[in-house]
């Protein structure tokens, strides 16, 4: 198929990643409360695990 549509304009093609740049995964939290989201859900999944652990 080519990169028109039926009305003959252009498509947008996805960005490509090379795959050295996809495996390379950084967490970027530039913000207090991306932060504070993120050590919670890690703290949150801890819990979980010591609490299936304790309780079952």
């Amino acid at each position: 198929m080519s990169k028109r549509d039926q009305d003959g304009s252009h498509k947008q093609e996805p960005r490509t990643f090379s795959a050295e740049d996809a495996r390379q995964g950084e967490i970027i939290l530039k913000r207090r409360w991306q932060r504070l989201v993120f050590i919670g859900g890690l703290a949150a999944v801890v819990l979980v695990i010591l609490l299936v652990r304790f309780a079952g």
